[in-house]
Parts: C-alpha cells; structure tokens; sequence
C-alpha cells in the first residue's frame, strides 16, 4: 500500500458542511456565540441553514465598524490578526460564561468561535486571508481548550472566497469538537469540501487541557505533510508563527540543509553570510531562516518526528528561525519569500548546493527551463552568498570565481555574478571547510568524542543531555568498552 493510500485509509469520513452543522446543533450539550468580522456571517450560516441553531447558536455578532469592533475588543493594529481573534475569543468566551454559567454551566460545553478575514477586493491587490478560532469546553465545567489557525483564500471572486470561510469555520468547528483526540484527523478534515486550490492552511495552534499532550510543532508539520500547506515556520522558542508575523516587510536570510546535526561550518556559513549581507546592503535585524525539506527529513519513507524535534530544538536554541518546506528548488523559496516582503533576500549556500542550482534537470518542468527557473530565483533584490568549499577527490579550494560551469551557460553565470546576485563569501574558517555532517554524525554514534569539536557548544550539550541522533547508545557502547579493557 502506498503512503498517499495508507493516509486515505486513515482519514476520517468525508461530510458535507450541512451534515457537519447539523451534527452540532443535535449535540445538545452545546452552546455558544458566533464572532465573524470582515467576511460576514459565514459560518453561522451553515448552523441556521441546517435547522435546530436554537439548540447551538446563544449569540452571533458581526462588528463591521472599526470603532464599534474597537469598543468590543480594544482597539488593534491589524484587524485580520492572531491579536484580533484572541481578543475576540477572550471576551466573547467570558461573556457567555458570565451570563449563562450558573444557570447551564453543569451540562453544557460551552463554546465561541470567531473569525476575521478580508477578502480580495479592486481596493485591495492581496489575496484573501482570515484568522479562524475556537475556544471550547471539552467537559461541561472544564478549563477551556482552543484551537487558532491561518487560511490563505486563493479563489480569485470575493463570493467564492466568502464561502471558503464559512466552509473552513465549520470544518475546524467541527474538529475542535469530535477529532480533539485526534489532531491528525482534524487536519484532515480541514478542507473538506474546499481542496487545496482553493485554501491554504498554513498555521494551527493547539492549546488548553484537551490538547495537553500535542507538540505544535508535529502539527504544523502534517500541515506540510498533508499538503494543506507548502511551508510552516517556528520562531527560536518553538513556538509557530504565521509568516507574515515574522516575515512582513524585513529582509530575509536563510540557509538550507539537513542540520543532523548543525555542524561549526553550517553555522558559520550563516553567521558570515549575515554580516556579509548586513555590511553591502546596509540592513538592520534581518530574519535569519533554517530551512528543512521533507526530503531532508525523512529516513525510508517516513519521517522520524523525534528526530525532527531534535533538530527544530537545536536550532532554536542557537536562536534561529526555523522552516519546514516541501520546495525541491531554491525558486519556489523566493516565491514564497515574495508573498510576504519585498526587501533584500539572501540565501546562504556551499558550493555543491550553487552546482545544483545550475543543473537544468531541476527545471525540466517549467516551459522556460533553467532560464525560467533562475528568472524566479532572482526575483527582486536576491543575492546567493557562496560559502567555498574544499573538493574531497583533490583538495582544492573551490569559490564563485573558480566554479566551472557547463559552456553553453557561462555568460549567463558571468552575468549574475558580475551583478551581484552571486557572491563568494569574503570570510570563511577554513579549519572546518571538511567538515560534512554525514561523517560528523557517524563520529557520534560510533562513540568516538572527536564530533564534539565539530559542532556548536550549545548543540553538543543538547545532544548529550538529551542523547539525540543515536547518541546515548553511542556512549553506552563507548563505557561498555572501557570497562572491559580495565
């Protein structure tokens, strides 16, 4: 069975929107307000369409008016934003609690859901997009649990885009309130009847005592490997963040790679990349990115999720960003970058990675090949800051300048070059230039101490509290065979 039919044979039956609302309003044990700024009553709908709202919907409240939603909620910068929503769910939540718990509060799971979105107008040239939440009671009596999440909103009419909204509210409604045991099925069921064409999912938070025992951070990333979504991010801490969040109107650096584990020379290759790009381009507080693939994440054919943890916690704790993507080429990243600021953008690579780049199989699916494909990876002010590298077979000392490329694409690396888009590195240890962390990692797990001088003081102290990436069995092995010399 393949991994695409092993994952529809786990996923939960399809209903449609009206069975899902109408479910609820039968659910006599639930009660509670609809908040919908923005995109209209969208999702209240459903429930009043499907018959027996009396028996769900207490309240429901569209505050169109800035100063009207400002009295309700404080006033806010953004009004489509996570601090928009939470507002609302806070005060509209206490508020139903206040007013009805003593009175239902002994057999009722109370609930709010809200939502504010803005949807693509001629006054407004950005996509759609909406902040979706419910708070809810899982027990009658019981600590709220909550659940937020970020939808882009790709349909190109404001009408189709208003009923993804409604459709997208129902489905996390109803989630939150029959898969809270299961978040994978949740997520499934995310877009049902939508697809991926027409909303991206691209952050979910799970919070309170029903969710006590989920890690955000393996939620977000099914988000990728169900494909409600092509990229999700992590600030240093753990915790996730929708892009814009972190993204909006900064420049960017952000280097690929495996990170298993970081080894001295990747974070140099980063660290001199950032001062490089700080000094020619004049910038301040750029958002440094460390991007992971599923393709770098997985071992077989699944992906090991504490292995992933692993490396998401060691690089938040040198203090980086971290994102989780399904791009196979460096263009799509701008791409994505693109959606969310239009200053400078750097990519941090090696040598190996800048050859690749080149390779025109890598761009056999677009109708203008490697022409289109490196049109897409500069897009805008895009620089690659080339770390170099020593070459295994001769031990040469491999840079920008001394690249070969193939012929026929030699002006045309000349060029780029030549403006900028591609630099060397002017600064580089080049004590670490051999490391790889395939040989850094095998050194771990074969007990011998060597790795420790290869990989950040931070990260090795992970690694042994921790005994990440096989390394406690490495150190068993190790003491196991001192003690029979003695």
């Amino acid at each position: 069975m393949s991994g695409a039919d092993m994952m529809e044979a786990m996923a939960p039956e399809t209903h449609s929107a009206q069975e899902k609302a109408l479910q609820i309003n039968l659910d006599d044990q639930r009660f509670g307000t609809f908040a919908e700024i923005g995109a209209g009553q969208e999702v209240v709908r459903w429930f009043f369409h499907a018959g027996r709202a009396s028996a769900t919907v207490a309240k429901t409240i569209s505050a169109y008016d800035m100063a009207i939603s400002d009295s309700l909620y404080g006033p806010t910068e953004h009004y489509v934003s996570r601090v928009r929503l939470e507002s609302m769910l806070h005060r509209e939540y206490g508020q139903l609690v206040e007013r009805l718990g003593a009175t239902r509060g002994g057999n009722t799971k109370f609930f709010v859901f809200a939502d504010t979105a803005a949807t693509h107008s001629s006054r407004r040239l950005e996509a759609g997009h909406g902040w979706l939440g419910v708070r809810f009671q899982a027990q009658a009596g019981a600590e709220p649990s909550e659940i937020i999440a970020h939808i882009e909103m790709l349909d190109r009419l404001t009408v189709n885009q208003q009923e993804a909204v409604g459709l997208a509210g129902v489905n996390l409604l109803h989630g939150a309130f029959y898969y809270q045991d299961d978040p994978g099925s949740l997520i499934a069921t995310l877009l049902d009847g939508l697809g991926r064409h027409r909303v991206e999912v691209d952050m979910i938070k799970f919070s309170g005592p029903a969710f006590h025992a989920v890690d955000n951070r393996l939620i977000s990333l099914q988000l990728v490997e169900q494909g409600l979504t092509d990229a999700v991010m992590f600030s240093a801490d753990g915790e996730v963040v929708q892009p814009s969040e972190t993204l909006s109107q900064r420049p960017v650096l952000i280097e690929r790679g495996s990170f298993r584990p970081i080894t001295k020379v990747v974070r140099d290759v980063i660290d001199r990349a950032r001062e490089q790009l700080q000094d020619d381009c004049q910038l301040s507080n750029p958002a440094v990115l460390m991007e992971m693939t599923l393709n770098n994440l997985t071992s077989g054919r699944s992906i090991d999720h504490q292995d992933f943890l692993a490396r998401v916690d060691i690089l938040g704790a040198l203090g980086y960003l971290v994102m989780i993507s399904n791009y196979t080429t460096f263009d799509r990243v701008t791409q994505y970058l693109r959606n969310y600021t239009r200053e400078q953008i750097g990519m941090a690579v090696g040598i190996p990675t800048l050859r690749q780049i080149f390779e025109e199989k890598y761009y056999a699916e677009l109708n203008g090949g490697l022409l289109e494909g490196l049109g897409r990876l500069f897009n805008g002010a895009v620089k690659l800051l080339v770390y170099p590298t020593v070459e295994p077979d001769s031990g040469n000392l491999t840079t920008v300048e001394t690249l070969q490329v193939a012929g026929k694409i030699t002006n045309l690396y000349l060029y780029l070059r030549q403006n900028g888009f591609i630099e060397s590195m002017r600064r580089f240890d080049a004590l670490h230039l051999q490391l790889r962390p395939g040989e850094v990692l095998a050194k771990m797990q074969a007990g011998d101490p060597a790795w420790e001088s290869m990989v950040p003081l931070q990260a090795v102290q992970l690694i042994k509290e921790r005994g990440l990436f096989g390394y406690s069995a490495a150190a068993r092995a190790q003491n196991t065979a001192a003690k029979d010399l003695i």
